[in-house]
């Protein structure tokens, strides 16, 4: 299928944002494995980031995650940002590293403990303030582990008094992204399970309060692309989380277990509306990397949502329509595989670089010296990791 101009002027339109936190040192439940050259700071942390925009030309923002990320100065880490050719994005809340969130957090029985929660998310709004931040992106850690160990009607109310007293500080330029998770920590309800639970929450709270959804967070076998289309349909999808699974919640490179699925998401991203200059949906990453390098790991995520977004806008739609409408179930399905099929890679090497792009970015950053650079240079110091 043709790489028509339309559709490389179409890639121009895409923005994936980064997570800070991938630049850290990570792991499983069982150990966290250090690399040479990790950052030390937010600023490292930034600079890192700016690395894969520098070589991808599709990484214009980085999101944030307090408290990993505060700073003295809000204004310096911005001016730092842009210094280094990027932006700062999504401000991630946590509420799931005190001690006192042991049973919650917003859906906390004590009005002292969910009151701690909502002053963290106020803050997290000043600093969006001071940083030009979009989006507050919430994620819960709240939920139980046995039947009966507390009312689950409660928690619902709960967390919804305390969204709707969040939701209220949020600027009229801000938005209050709610993530929801099937499972983990809680292993017998999560408060937020699902898209569902997420939209009823923040359909509740108005036209600035919308669904983020996190590609790792369902069952299995879940059609996550018809969840995809029904938030667009209904103008609630605000974001992703692009990350991959095998098993579980893996924050794996994107579209290392299923680039069939990643390509499926964005068909329907953009045949809802939801793609570039015409939608409002953000897309993120949330990775962890665990074993491989930090930069180049982020770099081939990004790479891959972008080959999956130029094989879907090559679909003849058309013909696609044409063959739906006529109950051509072949023919109807033969058309999607042709595109996903498509090597587009050639063409995305080509895009790349006539717009001042290497043609092979992970080759080039191997080659740019700069991994060895900051191994040598970030000799000590505490380096950042999950949870610093």
């Amino acid at each position: 299928m043709a790489f028509t101009s339309q559709t490389a002027s179409r890639l121009e339109e895409q923005a994936i944002e980064l997570p800070s936190w991938a630049f850290g040192n990570s792991g499983t439940r069982f150990k966290v494995f250090t690399q040479p050259g990790v950052p030390r700071d937010p600023f490292e942390k930034i600079a890192d980031a700016a690395q894969v925009h520098k070589h991808t030309g599709l990484s214009p923002t980085v999101a944030l995650h307090i408290p990993w990320d505060k700073v003295d100065d809000y204004a310096a880490l911005r001016e730092h940002a842009e210094d280094h050719g990027v932006a700062l994005g999504t401000v991630n809340s946590n509420t799931f590293q005190d001690d006192d969130y042991k049973l919650g957090s917003l859906a906390h029985r004590d009005p002292t403990i969910r009151r701690k929660a909502i002053d963290h998310h106020l803050e997290c709004i000043d600093i969006m303030d001071m940083t030009g931040s979009r989006d507050l992106k919430i994620w819960l850690a709240d939920g139980t582990n046995y039947p009966g160990q507390d009312d689950m009607r409660g928690r619902q109310d709960r967390i919804a008094a305390s969204l709707e007293e969040i939701y209220a500080r949020i600027g009229d330029e801000q938005r209050l992204v709610l993530e929801y998770k099937i499972f983990e920590p809680a292993f017998y309800h999560m408060d937020i399970p699902d898209w569902g639970t997420s939209y009823a929450q923040v359909s509740a709270l108005g036209e600035r309060a919308v669904v983020c959804l996190d590609t790792g967070h369902h069952a299995p076998s879940t059609n996550i692309e018809f969840i995809v289309m029904q938030l667009l349909r209904l103008g609630k999808l605000g974001s992703f989380d692009f990350n991959s699974r095998f098993y579980a919640d893996d924050d794996l490179i994107v579209g290392a277990a299923d680039p069939f699925q990643l390509f499926r998401i964005i068909v329907e991203v953009i045949r809802g509306g939801g793609y570039g200059e015409e939608g409002d949906t953000a897309f993120m990453l949330d990775q962890c990397h665990n074993i491989e390098d930090k930069i180049p790991g982020q770099i081939r995520s990004v790479l891959n949502v972008q080959e999956m977004t130029a094989r879907a806008l090559l679909i003849d739609l058309p013909s696609l329509d044409a063959a739906q409408a006529a109950g051509d179930v072949l023919t109807a399905n033969g058309t999607m595989m042709d595109a996903f099929y498509t090597d587009v890679r050639p063409d995305l090497a080509t895009w790349r670089q006539e717009r001042g792009l290497p043609a092979d970015p992970i080759a080039a950053y191997a080659a740019s010296g700069y991994q060895q650079k900051i191994a040598a240079d970030r000799v000590g110091g505490t380096q950042a990791g999950w949870g610093a």
